[in-house]
């Protein structure tokens, strides 16, 4: 299991101000307004009241939970097909009393072909991750990807997460769409390939996020083990968002500034693993609210912990930062990692390997882009055998709550 370490302010000061019980109990939607004309992703803007405090307040979009909040707001944007949608926004008081608002509204988009994986001109590794997706005023109704000219993957669907298996060199990669008239709609990009080195014998590890027996924390996750407590849950199987149909979506918030979250999946042993690759999908709807995302592998092997610890630092340096085991601290690696675009599918794919007692950063890819990292530390003395994957959200200055979507995790060893 893996620990943030983080600088704190020196001190916190609140302040307080007296208000009169509210007016009315109930929900208030701000935006969008009933029977409203909007675009995808659909702002919502939200509150609720009561006698007794607001727990909880989310939004459900065709009887579906898509977002939830620990609080009296919630300001979220939402990804929803194009067509007349019915709207709840429903609220919780410390008693379990609920609250509601009701409304229907009709999405709109623009058309073409969006390409989220790999980035044009980016160097990545076979097999490509491909992620795209198609939208157009009449419906989607098939998609194809073309290598070289080469048909090598077609779906009936209006978007798609797959890979493409490529030889070392550059390539033409299109991504083409039609719609229900025969309109055609295509993106266009060159990648780089570059080998990942994954033998064909790999012990893989997919779908991750749909596993059961996941496991949580939230002070273990803070500075020394032993940090502030955060409010924190998690729903499997969610599809929307979603690029499989079954996403795992993870939130935390709170009052504390600064408190955190863990979850982390056992996948059993093997002590002659020596070579890992993490590879996954993650969405966030308010990345402006994430301190620090956490994506991690550990090992156990008896008698040495390797912990191939990574973050994207988002609002402390704007880097990928790598942890050192034996000095239990964060590294900078120097390689940018800004705040991830919102409403959007990013591709993360980490490389690490070991020997006998130090733990290697070999490369990140983010969105196709590839970077050498070529960091390593000491492992420590531990007494486990193990191989877990885990993911940890950090809260910033103020806990706002947020929540992430993971998909398609994936580990493979050798």
């Amino acid at each position: 299991m893996f620990q943030a370490i983080r600088k704190r302010p020196s001190a916190i000061v609140v302040v307080c101000l007296l208000t009169t019980s509210a007016a009315f109990a109930g929900v208030s939607v701000s935006s969008p307004t009933p029977g409203a004309t909007v675009a995808s992703p659909v702002q919502f803007v939200a509150s609720a009241s009561s006698t007794l405090p607001i727990s909880a307040i989310a939004v459900y979009v065709d009887g579906q939970r898509a977002s939830l909040v620990m609080g009296a707001s919630i300001n979220v944007s939402i990804p929803m097909a194009n067509g007349g949608h019915s709207i709840v926004v429903q609220a919780w008081d410390t008693s379990g009393a609920v609250f509601k608002d009701s409304e229907t509204i009709t999405v709109t988009s623009t058309t073409g072909v969006t390409v989220t994986s790999p980035a044009n001109g980016s160097a990545v590794a076979s097999p490509i991750p491909v992620a795209a997706a198609a939208t157009a005023p009449n419906p989607i109704t098939a998609m194809r990807i073309y290598l070289d000219g080469n048909s090598v993957f077609a779906t009936s669907s209006s978007q798609l997460n797959t890979t493409v298996p490529a030889s070392n060199g550059s390539h033409s990669l299109v991504v083409q769409a039609w719609d229900s008239i025969g309109n055609v709609y295509k993106q266009s990009l060159t990648v780089n390939v570059e080998s990942s080195g994954v033998p064909s014998g790999a012990t893989v590890f997919g779908g991750i996020q749909k596993m059961t027996g996941w496991q949580s924390c939230t002070t273990c996750a803070g500075a020394g083990g032993s940090g502030p407590a955060a409010a924190f849950w998690t729903q499997q199987f969610v599809q929307s968002p979603s690029l499989s149909g079954a996403s795992m979506e993870f939130s935390i918030g709170g009052s504390i500034p600064y408190s955190d979250a863990i979850w982390w999946r056992q996948l059993g042993a093997n002590n002659g693993a020596t070579h890992f690759q993490y590879d996954l999908d993650f969405f966030l709807t308010n990345p402006q609210y994430a301190e620090a995302l956490e994506f991690d592998v550990n090992q156990s092997i008896g008698n040495k912990k390797f912990i191939f610890g990574t973050q994207c630092n988002i609002k402390s340096g704007g880097t990928w930062d790598v942890w050192d085991t034996a000095g239990n601290a964060w590294r900078s690696t120097g390689i940018a990692c800004p705040m991830p675009s919102a409403n959007q599918w990013h591709h993360l794919t980490w490389e690490f390997y070991r020997d006998s007692s130090v733990t290697y950063f070999v490369a990140v890819t983010l969105d196709g882009v590839r970077h050498n990292v070529n960091y390593s530390f000491f492992a420590k003395p531990w007494s486990a055998n193990e191989i877990n994957v885990a993911f940890q959200m950090d809260g910033d200055y103020a806990q706002h709550g947020y929540s992430a979507w993971l998909d398609n995790v994936t580990l493979r060893y050798w």
